[in-house]
């Protein structure tokens, strides 16, 4: 009898499957590309060493870098407390404890769900709309669906690490709080306050990219730098922004080094912080009215969003969108193992944390304007801007995952005569191959949420058509899109949280 066996890739392999799909991009650049822009590229270069030094441009540099600072951090610490507290009201084993019931759990999901599938800019193009240009718009555009991806993530934290001291106090006739209190929220306390903390890099880099699309802050500065060519003030902005994000990391990973548990007692007070900051800025914190009149005049004709519904080719438009989110989540998860096993050693680990850095600093809507010099506009550019900045968080990610679990293994496997590269590979790469995987899969969902931000650069998929829509009023048309959009996040989200149960986690760290 014939013997079939299946024939499957290493675990530590599989990271490295996606970075194939580089070969093709580069296909694409190559074949559209063109030399016009080399020597803007050259300028742009030697902007980074030779910054603008002028008072009036560091001046307003500064003060649009706080503007920015003062929108994530309030964000940040509104939508770490609603989390929190919307996480564990989402959570099934949280009402378990507390009624012995499941379904608020699944209601309130559910009722959440379409509110973290919309980009935070979609959300500020929205609210601006609503209730025109203020600090409140972009501040409620990053922190609703940060509040709702939050409430997710604790909620799955929740329900995935089950103490098996809950059962024992249960038993022994302890009330729900105290069960609650003493056999719940202790185990979650490391993972809740590593994912507050990482949220805050987050909320810096969406203000900037609400600042890119004009709603304030040093993401103007920079966009209105890079469209003029002024590549010194540009990069006065950006490395003022990477001392900024220094900093923050200092201080978070200080705060964790004292007590975790000091995180939501620092989120909680952020707002507060921020808001007393912010008016000493020129920055409108005064609660805006809304005009709703012309928004919802537009939608009473439902002959008008019928024909608007017909003036799209849908699969076309939302095949761009999926091609431009799998380009970007394959170079974003094969780039970073790849560079580390072309130089595999410690030195290499600091060298790809300044390149990953380097990397997460630039937007991508201004990563892919600086691609526009070199090739014509296609999916493949777009996807390409879009995964090199999500490949500097994955970076991130493997490298921070890589230090915590150490080198022993590789000293191990080169011990019994392996070369360098195939130590690492079967070695610290295969320890985390499985962690890095799964938040791959997680890192898929906001990829799909960020081709929104490209596609109104590039001219491509659902953000750019959203962009046209918003620019000539067409509310219904607005209307179809924004369904549209969170349809295909939820769907994705679904896929992404299949993915992450055949890798077997558990729950998010980040």
């Amino acid at each position: 009898m014939a013997l079939r066996i299946g024939l499957r890739p290493a675990l530590p392999l599989i990271p490295l499957l996606p970075g194939l799909s580089l070969l093709g991009v580069l296909v694409v650049l190559l074949r559209d590309g063109h030399g016009g822009g080399l020597a803007l590229l050259q300028q742009f270069a030697a902007g980074a060493v030779q910054p603008s030094i002028d008072p009036i441009v560091l001046g307003s540099l500064l003060n649009g870098l706080q503007i920015t600072l003062v929108i994530a951090v309030m964000s940040w610490g509104i939508s770490s407390v609603l989390g929190v507290g919307l996480g564990l009201l989402s959570s099934s084993t949280f009402w378990e404890i507390l009624a012995d019931v499941r379904w608020p759990a699944v209601i309130l999901r559910r009722w959440l769900a379409p509110l973290r599938a919309l980009h935070e800019l979609i959300w500020g193009l929205l609210l601006l709309q609503v209730f025109g240009l203020n600090g409140w718009v972009a501040i409620c555009a990053i922190a609703i669906p940060y509040t709702v991806l939050m409430a997710r993530v604790i909620a799955d934290q929740v329900d995935c690490h089950v103490s098996p001291a809950i059962p024992v106090l249960k038993g022994a006739g302890a009330t729900p709080w105290a069960v609650i209190l003493t056999g719940l929220v202790p185990p979650l306390a490391e993972p809740i306050s590593d994912h507050i903390g990482h949220r805050l890099d987050c909320a810096l880099r969406s203000a900037l990219i609400l600042g890119v699309f004009g709603l304030g802050g040093l993401g103007t500065d920079l966009s209105l730098s890079l469209r003029s060519l002024q590549f010194q003030e540009l990069w006065s902005g950006l490395w003022l922004l990477a001392i900024a994000m220094v900093v923050l990391d200092r201080v978070l990973r200080t705060l964790r080094s004292w007590s975790r548990m000091l995180i939501l007692p620092v989120a909680m007070a952020s707002p507060w912080v921020a808001l007393g900051w912010g008016t000493q800025l020129d920055l409108h914190l005064a609660w805006p009215v809304a005009e709703w009149t012309m928004f919802v005049g537009n939608l009473t004709d439902g002959t008008v969003g019928v024909k608007a519904a017909l003036e799209i080719s849908w699969p076309g438009v939302i095949g761009a969108t999926v091609w431009i989110t799998l380009i970007a989540g394959c170079l974003a998860t094969g780039l970073p193992p790849l560079l580390l096993l072309v130089w595999p050693s410690q030195a290499s680990l600091r060298l790809q944390g300044v390149v990953w850095g380097a990397l997460r600093l630039i937007p991508a809507p201004l990563t892919a304007l600086l691609l526009l010099m070199l090739a014509k506009p296609s999916l493949s550019l777009a996807g390409l801007a879009l995964g090199l900045h999500h490949g500097g968080v994955m970076g991130r990610v493997l490298i921070d995952d890589i230090r915590s679990t150490g080198l022993c293994s590789a000293q191990t496997i080169k011990a019994c005569g392996a070369s360098n590269r195939v130590s690492w590979l079967y070695g610290p790469l295969a320890d985390v191959s499985r962690a890095y995987l799964t938040y791959a899969t997680y890192r898929l969902d906001v990829i799909l949420r960020d081709t929104a931000i490209i596609g109104m650069v590039g001219g491509a998929g659902l953000g750019w058509q959203l962009m046209e829509a918003l620019s000539s009023f067409h509310w219904w048309l607005v209307l179809w899109i924004v369904l549209i959009s969170a349809v295909l996040t939820l769907l994705g989200e679904s896929l992404g949280e299949r993915l992450q149960g055949s890798w077997n986690s558990r729950a998010m760290a980040l």
